[in-house]
């Protein structure tokens, strides 16, 4: 009996021992959930490098590298690579399939031509490239007459220009048919009623590629004025002795827009709407460039 009760105590002991060094599996830990999953990939792309490359024509060139700094700072994963030239260029280049996230065109004219919301008139190659509901009128330049250190001809106004022209007695420098500066100037010479090809035949008007060539022949005093932008004059340090009016010329708008071509929209939308907000605005209102009235 002793035993078999000793057996049976022997039992219980391996039992007990068994139960004891059962473990509770721990709980499945939960799958995140998509939008967890889907917050975290972007809060990753967010941090990539990304080049974001502008178009932007000429006479934003102190003002766009000057913003491109301060951007550094509201996103410091960007880089912003500029291409500076006329619109007209930048147009043609964007065209021929370069690489653009953003186009900053000194004048409608050269944004409508890809823009397939425009009309055939605006737009008569039917080209497709400004992305929809990203165009914007970002600011309003002044289209001055801007004369070297001293003002050896004492030019006052366009009056005088037209005047100097009309006998000879002014050399006056402009861009070229195919820049916007160079189209503002043209109505400018119209309003006048002067004859754009008589003037140069006779020697009196020379011509830049681009506002900066303009700005650099006035800078140097290789002409007696030069026509080119308010905020290149500033930027230059030259004295502007007059302004055109919008009946000689009409405004000078320039539009903004992304390029449907991007690769990066999210941050080519982001950097446009920058460029609307305080901060750049001062940057662009302290060269002389204005909000869109």
């Amino acid at each position: 009996m002793k035993k078999k009760f000793a057996f049976i105590l022997v039992l219980c002991m391996i039992f007990a021992m068994a139960a004891c060094g059962e473990t509770t599996a721990p709980a499945p830990t939960a799958a995140p959930s998509a939008e967890a999953s889907a917050e975290s990939e972007t809060a990753k792309a967010d941090e990539e490098p990304i080049e974001l490359i502008v178009f932007a024509a000429a006479s934003m060139t102190e003002t766009m590298n000057q913003i491109a700094e301060l951007y550094k700072a509201v996103a410091p994963n960007v880089t912003i690579i500029y291409n500076f030239d006329s619109s007209g260029t930048l147009k043609t280049q964007i065209q021929e399939g370069a690489d653009c996230d953003i186009f900053i065109s000194a004048a409608p004219k050269q944004m409508n031509q890809l823009d397939s919301s425009c009309d055939e008139e605006k737009n008569p190659d039917r080209l497709d490239f400004v992305l929809q509901g990203t165009r914007i009128n970002l600011l309003e330049n002044k289209v001055a007459l801007a004369v070297p250190e001293g003002n050896p001809k004492n030019i006052q106004s366009y009056d005088d220009l037209a005047a100097g022209l009309k006998d000879g007695s002014v050399m006056l420098a402009m861009g070229n048919s195919d820049v916007p500066v160079g189209q503002y100037t043209q109505k400018i010479l119209a309003y006048y009623e002067l004859n754009e090809e008589e003037l140069a035949n006779a020697g009196v008007i020379t011509y830049g590629s681009n506002v900066k060539e303009v700005t650099t022949q006035v800078s140097e005093g290789t002409v007696d004025c030069g026509i080119i932008y308010g905020t290149d004059a500033f930027s230059a340090g030259l004295a502007v002795v007059d302004t055109a009016t919008k009946d000689m010329c009409g405004q000078v708008i320039y539009p903004a827009a992304v390029m449907n071509t991007t690769k990066h929209e999210d941050a080519a939308r982001a950097f446009l709407e920058y460029l609307t907000g305080g901060e750049a605005s001062a940057v662009f209102e302290a060269v002389g460039f204005a909000p869109i009235k």
